[in-house]
């Protein structure tokens, strides 16, 4: 008698593991239950295309410390990059909340399900690397006259952050998200992170993102995705 698919996700018969490529071990893959050693599997049953669809679902989640702080990434920028907004303190009377280009990357394998769902799965990362505005003789509003014209190109990296969205771990959290720093200073960045208070970073995305506290309206690359 075959075994179907269903059954045998449902019983744990199908032992996935995703790799993650990284440094310094800040990501490590969620993997399904391994296969019980009673179980028999025919292998004409098992179709590659039920190995891909499920091994897909599987999202590489963050590391953490024993004491709850989050591991800083060894490999963000290689994750998939989404766009860099700017918002400089020349345009904003000398003071901007965020006055820095902000490189955003999403981990790849929850990009993967947000392009296959339109949602953020549990345990995607988001990257935020904050950038310094290039000094080169600027104007006073700290834009710069380069070879390709006038405006604002990047300089000196000045910062990393985190956002994670774990239900399971952070659910005083609203929508599950936890905000991270891992300095806003230049490289190198701390190895890992507590927690922001959910009034520092949460009440500003449930106001304001547009797709599940992720400020999807700014990057034209998420929008495209699903």
């Amino acid at each position: 008698m075959k075994t179907s698919i269903k059954t045998l996700l449902s019983s744990g018969a199908l032992g996935l593991v995703v790799a993650c490529s990284g440094q310094g071990g800040g990501t490590q893959a969620a993997s399904a239950p391994a296969a019980s050693s009673s179980a028999t599997v025919e292998p004409a049953s098992v179709t590659t295309a039920a190995v891909v669809s499920n091994a897909a679902a599987h999202i590489a989640t963050a590391g953490y410390l024993p004491s709850g702080a989050v591991k800083k990434p060894g490999n963000w920028r290689e994750w998939v990059y989404v766009g860099s907004p700017l918002t400089p303190n020349g345009l904003n009377g000398g003071t901007a909340p965020f006055p820095e280009f902000h490189n955003v990357y999403v981990e790849p394998t929850a990009f993967e399900h947000y392009e296959r769902t339109g949602e953020w799965a549990e345990g995607t990362q988001i990257a935020k690397e904050l950038v310094l505005i290039r000094s080169n003789n600027n104007a006073e509003n700290g834009s710069t006259a380069e070879v390709s014209g006038i405006g604002y190109q990047q300089g000196e990296f000045q910062g990393l952050e985190l956002a994670v969205k774990d239900t399971g771990r952070f659910g005083e959290m609203p929508g599950g998200w936890a905000y991270f720093s891992f300095g806003h200073k230049a490289q190198p960045y701390e190895a890992s992170a507590e927690a922001f208070p959910a009034e520092a970073c949460n009440a500003c995305h449930a106001a304001s993102a547009d797709t599940d506290f992720v400020f999807t309206q700014f990057y034209p690359v998420i929008r495209a995705a699903h």
